[in-house]
């Protein structure tokens, strides 16, 4: 939303506040403290209001920032409130009973500008309650927005809420007739708005308003509003990058978890009132560790500001599934947010996912608001988050993207359960130990065995004299290994080095080079060794 345009509408929602029913009991005190001294003494009283109100708004706002409340807190204390009005219209006791602790402030001694001021304050503290479901909505508003702007919003609202009490305080006697002309006919005006207030909170209850959300919020559903980056066109014109935000529907809860690090068990209730980013992902996958400096520097700069993200952990491999495992990659690769080890992929089946990585962002209702399948557009989900978060400002990550864009070769597996895709060597032979050759010259993309071998559905175990050939166009080349030994590797012909094997199963890195290289790749493995997969860079 433009900022002139959240100005205009919070003081007009503060216009609205003003003349509420909430607000009756209040404006006698202002008249009667400004009848009571000289010209200047209105002008000191609705200076405190504002301030008072402004100051308690703006300590709101942080507080929910501070503590991460859910914002479904103030809603819902807005709801009880709306009950609260209506008894106090409906029943004139009640009414009484809370009108009583104002009416002190009414009697307050002082002069015409330090008391006048001070009383004001007093109102202004008070008054906070008063707002009902409009004053939740600005305040859960200004808790999403960076500092000057939310200033600005509070002190518009603060306004739009003085003018009126500013009219009434100089409208001297002849607005204390009319207020003594109302409430001369106001009993039966009073419960009926009474009786409409409950009906409205009733339905709020039921979540009526979602549906209706400009009805009973000023800012209307702040969510689902467009973002704009002002950009150059190559005239020099300034154009607009629309960021949109679909609903894509209630997110599905964490099912199916075995275990949690880095948190205890969390679930999408637990997070209501935060901005969640769920990072499928599982530990060996190259694409996968590429995001991770995005995502850390999201979660150092967006963390106090209401994000959370959740890695649901869902294994490719069999050795992805065990939790030691998960945990010593979760440490060693310095990942700081929760982790959920998703083992028998029951929340990647909820969510409907085929992807590693899959980022899925969740608004502080629960809806999915964008989804993001593979690396890169690092950019636009910053924005989106930001978006989501109400955080003004360009964005802060200023990290170069690291997603291959040449062709390159794809992702090898060297497990059965694949079809053996590109293999080029002799005849394979599943779940024994064999013998195999591999041709002199591997045809683009192919990979041979040469040596003894068994071959099994994720992962094939070197034995003696084992050696694999890959003719690969790439930059980097990945190899997820397991087991304990010793890798060489060669390029056309060249002895490289030799990594060791050991601990965890992993991801190694053969081979990285500053641009693409097409080559014949020859590496020979120690007995004991399993290899899985190749990826490339």
């Amino acid at each position: 939303m433009d900022v002139v345009l959240e100005l205009g509408v919070a003081f007009l929602a503060g216009l609205i506040t003003a003349v509420s029913p909430c607000a009756l009991p209040v404006l006698p005190i202002v008249f009667a403290g400004a009848a009571s001294g000289g010209r200047r003494r209105p002008y000191a009283i609705i200076a405190g209001v504002v301030v008072g109100f402004t100051g308690s708004l703006l300590a709101v706002a942080w507080l929910l920032r501070e503590l991460h409340l859910p914002q479904d807190l103030l809603r819902n204390l807005s709801i009880a409130l709306l009950f609260v009005v209506a008894a106090t219209l409906i029943v004139p006791r009640v009414g009484e009973v809370l009108e009583r602790p104002l009416a002190r402030f009414s009697r307050r001694p002082g002069g015409d500008l330090g008391g006048g001021f001070v009383l004001g304050l007093a109102l202004g503290l008070v008054f906070v309650p008063c707002g009902g479901l409009v004053l939740a909505a600005i305040t859960t508003h200004a808790a999403t927005l960076g500092g000057g702007e939310r200033v600005a919003v509070a002190i518009a609202f603060a306004l739009g809420t003085g003018l009126p009490m500013l009219a009434i305080a100089y409208g001297g006697r002849r607005a204390a007739g009319g207020l003594r002309s109302f409430r001369a006919h106001a009993r039966e005006l009073r419960a009926g708005l009474g009786a409409l207030i409950a009906v409205v909170a009733l339905l709020i209850t039921f979540h009526v308003d979602r549906t209706l959300a400009n009805v009973g919020n000023p800012f209307g559903s702040l969510d689902a509003q467009k973002s704009c980056t002002a950009q150059l066109d190559f005239s020099g014109r300034c154009v607009h990058e629309t960021a949109k935000l679909a609903d894509l529907g209630a997110a599905p809860n964490f099912v199916g978890i075995t275990d949690w690090f880095n948190s205890k068990p969390l679930s999408l209730n637990r997070l209501r009132g935060k901005v969640v980013l769920v990072d499928f992902w599982t530990y060996s996958c190259i694409n996968c560790l590429r995001t991770l400096p995005h995502l850390k520097a999201w979660w150092r700069d967006y963390r106090q500001a209401g994000l959370e993200i959740v890695g649901v952990h869902t294994p490719e491999f069999g050795f992805e599934a065990v939790p030691h495992n998960v945990g010593s990659a979760t440490k060693q690769l310095g990942i700081g947010w929760p982790v959920a080890l998703d083992p028998h992929h029951a929340t990647w089946d909820a969510y409907k996912n085929q992807y590693w990585p899959a980022e899925y962002l969740i608004d502080k209702r629960g809806h999915i608001r964008n989804e993001h399948f593979g690396e890169g557009e690092y950019d636009r989900t910053e924005r989106l988050i930001r978006q989501l978060l109400g955080e003004p400002g360009p964005a802060r990550a200023q990290l170069a993207d690291m997603t291959p864009t040449g062709l390159i070769t794809p992702e090898t597996y060297l497990g059965y359960d694949h079809q053996l895709a590109d293999y080029v060597g002799s005849q394979p032979v599943p779940d024994r130990t064999a013998d195999y050759k591999a041709p002199k010259e591997v045809t683009q993309n192919g990979w041979a065995l040469s040596g003894r071998w068994r071959l099994g559905p994720e992962h094939t175990t070197a034995g003696t004299d084992a050696e694999l050939a890959l003719h690969f166009h790439a930059a980097d080349v990945y190899l997820v290994m397991g087991g304990r030994g010793r890798v060489g590797i060669s390029v056309d012909g060249h002895e490289l080095r030799t990594i060791p094997v050991n601990g965890i199963s992993r991801l190694y890195t053969v081979l990285t080079r500053p641009e693409l290289l097409d080559a014949q790749l020859r590496l020979s493995f120690t007995p004991g060794v399993s290899v899985y997969s190749f990826t490339f860079g």
